[in-house]
């Protein structure tokens, strides 16, 4: 349901997941596919699995042995099989010690090396796999196929894999397990198509279509405030940003009410589809990716649409403020204050410390959620957790020791990494403001802590509350296996794990 009218956007690109085949029967060396992948473990004599190979390519081991292939997760050997196989290649891939961090990396690996080979029909026998590491394999096979060439000339467009045959899944729950797996992977495909489509296409407009679309799915309908009525509603952090762009802000509103719920959370996803920094002004190199600056928002819609896909019994409230941060004659001024609806003012210091002020507008609504119990925030927020953590790790703020807890299951079950910050009370002392309660930055000191902070101005007592910086996860400046460069999708399986959690 809209408030006024916005223009609607094409979307390019396309998701494509691989459809999984149930091979228990088969022998994988007899498949006719466009790739074979043997994995094999360490030591390669007591490999049963290159015992078998090699009756059929002889001298399979010598030559691994010559290439110094050891077998661990990922390391991979690619080999024409000279018509001795019905495949014409063999990929022999390293499963380390078969754990659930190896086989995610060797299901990494499998992605890429179909992407690399142009092998859209892959048959993999890569041991008994019990259900965890089946979903694991699915998942994993998927991102690490993922390429984002919509604007390529169509020569130059690999084949994404869209078949693939796996000897060894238990046959009791295998459908099932690889239907759930399939949805999470398509959906995470999904967040990385949004933050790979660039600022010109994916407007907050076409942010708004791409959210209309879950409205499909049971239980899900979907609210976009338009910029005028934000501004009658005194969303003033969305208003503020958003007033410099000709590319009209929203506030999306996505909800799933399944009957039988009997949790309600809420998720807020910073949408600032391009960041020029407004008049704070970014320089050129700071400013080529910042497309990538909606990946909260991303993370957050695709998210809950995995969570109605999968039926998933938990009411789930998603809201997205999606704006654009641009510099025009009416953009916001250092020295403007805000005034929230909470009651809060805050001083600009900064115009390119924008995101945190949309996401405070959108943390207040989300507070108001009757019966909300929870909120998560997502949002590349600051450069400062890069600096601290990496590229790899999200970084999660709480006051909360068990809400905290129940969100490193779900990063460690979804296999992605997450480091709790602190989260310094007496450093609010730095977001102190000279003309109003706060200002919107802390100075370099703890930037990403007062970042923070300066949200939870914006949550009430009453909700347990965690935001989770992924500045660092939800883009990829260069490959990073097994991502490719662009946007990650990290953190959309992480909350599918902690709403089935939550549900159960």
């Amino acid at each position: 349901m809209r408030h006024g009218v916005l223009k609607r956007a094409a979307c390019t690109g396309a998701t494509v997941t691989p459809t999984f085949l149930d091979v228990p029967a088969l022998n994988a060396l007899e498949a006719s596919t466009d790739l074979l992948v043997l994995g094999v473990r360490s030591p390669l004599d007591e490999d049963e699995a290159l015992n078998a190979a090699e009756a059929r390519l002889v001298g399979l081991r010598d030559h691994l042995v010559a290439r110094g292939f050891e077998a661990s997760a990922g390391e991979a050997v690619v080999l024409p099989t000279y018509g001795q196989l019905a495949c014409g290649q063999i990929a022999v891939l390293g499963l380390g010690d078969g754990g659930p961090v190896a086989m995610r990396k060797a299901a990494g690996k499998l992605g890429t090396l179909a992407r690399d080979q142009k092998a859209a029909i892959v048959a993999a026998d890569l041991g008994t796999l019990d259900d965890a590491t089946l979903a694991a394999v699915i998942e994993f096979a998927t991102i690490g196929n993922y390429r984002w060439d919509a604007h390529q000339p169509e020569k130059a467009r690999t084949p994404a894999l869209s078949r693939l045959a796996l000897s060894g899944a238990p046959a009791a729950t295998r459908d099932g397990v690889a239907a759930r797996a399939t949805v999470r992977a398509r959906w995470q495909a999904f967040a990385r198509d949004l933050v790979n489509r660039p600022a010109a296409d994916l407007t907050p407009t076409a942010m708004a279509t791409a959210a209309e679309g879950l409205a499909t799915l049971a239980g899900v309908t979907v609210h976009v405030t338009d910029f005028e009525a934000c501004k009658a509603q005194g969303m003033v952090g969305i208003v503020a940003v958003g007033q410099g762009s000709s590319e009209p802000g929203c506030l999306i509103h996505v909800s799933y009410q399944p009957s039988q719920a009997r949790e309600t959370i809420a998720l807020v996803g910073k949408g600032v589809t391009f960041d020029s920094g407004g008049l704070s002004l970014k320089p050129s190199d700071a400013m080529q990716t910042m497309r990538c600056d909606m990946g909260g928002a991303a993370t957050a819609l695709a998210a809950i649409g995995a969570i109605a896909e999968l039926g998933l019994p938990i009411r789930v409230e998603a809201f997205l403020p999606c704006v654009e941060n641009m510099v025009a004659g009416n953009s916001y001024k250092l020295g403007d204050i805000l005034h929230y609806r909470n009651g809060v003012t805050c001083e600009i210091h900064n115009t390119d410390a924008e995101g945190r002020l949309i996401l405070a507008d959108a943390l207040i609504e989300a507070c108001a959620v009757p019966g909300v119990s929870r909120v998560v925030d997502l949002a590349t927020l600051t450069g400062a957790i890069i600096i601290a953590l990496g590229s790899e790790f999200t970084g999660m703020f709480t006051a909360d020791d068990g809400l905290a807890a129940e969100l490193d299951a779900a990063f460690a079950s979804a296999g992605e990494l997450a480091w709790r910050q602190p989260l310094h009370a007496p450093y609010k002392r730095l977001l102190k403001g000279t003309w109003s309660q706060i200002k919107n930055v802390g100075g370099r000191e703890g930037g990403s802590i007062t970042a923070a902070l300066f949200l939870q101005h914006f949550v009430t007592d009453d909700v347990r509350w965690a935001h989770l910086d992924i500045a660092g996860t939800a883009f990829a400046d260069a490959p990073n296996e097994p991502y490719t460069a662009g946007g990650t999708g990290q953190g959309v399986r992480t909350l599918v794990d902690w709403a089935s959690n939550l549900a159960t």
